[in-house]
């Protein structure tokens, strides 16, 4: 039996999905830490995702989906980034936007777009960033114009199709709208240079011209401040606290192999091999035990995110509110436990292990790079509130 049984680190290979997942996850291990140093777009890795299937993971069975919870797709979010970060973000990613027109519009629009994404197996993109007001539409007639810019449009260069978000130049309200990715005046400038999340496609999106027709357009104010409207963020947020779990398991898991293969004991240990030396075991069962313990904490928000979309929209501010502490809890917990873990594994490889070659750090800087974007500080805070007063975090763009 492999060392990793028992941790929680493996996957439910019962589970179809789950199983089709990790076959996924040992094939984007092979080149990962290479297509992590070229950056650029992961064609390949999008084409196996498209032919697996798991795209459609999420949407309903009625209209060509497999109907699963959110739950089996933030365990798969997990999976991959055990060997690639970006691979995982991008994958949870396509999922917000392939439901915001059930979270931010009206039925029969969210049917249509899930029955054409099912039909063409789209992957999505998302270019809604509503923290950056740097996009503004007009609107003639049937039509609006849209002009400026997206930051942090995640999955827009690999994308089918894309949800966008823009402010209204008359009234300065957000529109959120799907179109394909293809169409003129879309300019995917592919521009993303941080240091983690290199094939991500996080860059600039412009729009020049860029025309919507007013169908394509959410119809959101027909449930404009149900609390089940704003489960979006909770969503993302539990997209990038799998990408910690996943990573510090896969930095764990790779060190682990590295150290039984190919690590020196130091001059001074006293022992004959690198696996013996009592502050290499410790280091590791610290470790270890850290990581268990963010996983189940990373767990009960999977139960919780899925408790609250079965609520739909009966879903009341308090059972909401409930949850967005328990993904809080667990979001600031796994990217402390992650950063920790992905950097702490070279102290117990050796220094070899450092070698550009292995790719090892691309675990701590992926981490890194989201945990900037994501600031725990706030969300501990809201935890804190919370325990002293009962009050629930209000929803935000971050929580």
């Amino acid at each position: 039996m492999s060392p990793s049984h028992g941790l929680g680190f493996e996957p439910d290979l019962s589970d179809p999905y789950l199983a089709k997942a990790a076959a996924l996850r040992e094939i984007f291990a092979r080149d990962a830490a290479e297509r992590d140093r070229q950056g650029g777009r992961p064609t390949e890795q999008i084409r196996l995702l498209k032919e697996s299937g798991l795209l459609k993971l999420l949407i309903p069975r009625e209209h060509g989906g497999h109907g699963e919870p959110w739950s089996t797709a933030l365990r798969i979010v997990r999976e991959f980034a055990k060997v690639d970060g970006s691979l995982g973000h991008l994958y949870g990613y396509h999922f917000g936007s392939v439901h915001a027109a059930h979270l931010l519009g009206d039925p029969d629009q969210a049917a249509r777009l899930y029955r054409r994404s099912a039909e063409g197996n789209w992957f999505w993109g998302n270019a809604r960033n509503s923290f950056s007001r740097t996009l503004f539409g007009r609107r003639t007639g049937e039509w609006i114009t849209v002009n400026g810019f997206k930051p942090f449009t995640s999955g827009s260069h690999v994308a089918d199709a894309l949800m966008i978000a823009w402010l209204d130049e008359e009234s300065h309200e957000w529109a959120f709208a799907a179109v394909p990715a293809d169409r003129p005046g879309i300019i995917v400038e592919n521009d993303w240079d941080a240091i983690g999340q290199r094939q991500t496609g996080s860059g600039r999106v412009t729009f020049a011209d860029l025309k919507v027709h007013a169908d394509e357009v959410l119809d959101h104010g027909f449930d404009r401040g149900r609390p089940y409207r704003t489960l979006g963020v909770l969503q993302q947020q539990s997209v990038l606290l799998n990408v910690f779990i996943g990573s510090a398991q896969g930095a764990l898991l790779a060190a682990r192999d590295y150290t039984v293969t190919t690590s020196r004991p130091w001059l001074h240990s006293g022992v004959e091999r690198h696996t013996d030396d009592p502050w290499v075991q410790r280091t590791y069962g610290d470790l270890v035990l850290r990581t268990q313990a963010a996983t189940l904490l990373a767990d009960k928000a999977l139960q919780a995110i899925d408790a609250a979309f079965v609520r739909g929209r009966d879903l009341t501010e308090a059972e909401r509110g409930e949850a967005a502490v328990t993904v809080a809890a667990a979001n600031a917990h796994a990217g402390a436990v992650a950063l920790d873990v992905t950097s702490t594994v070279f102290e117990v490889m050796g220094a070899r292990a450092s070698a550009a070659s292995y790719g090892f750090d691309r675990f701590w800087r992926n981490v890194r790079t989201h945990t900037l974007h994501n600031p725990a500080e706030y969300k501990i805070r809201n935890v804190g509130t919370w325990f002293l007063t009962g009050a629930h975090p209000q929803p935000s763009n971050f929580q």
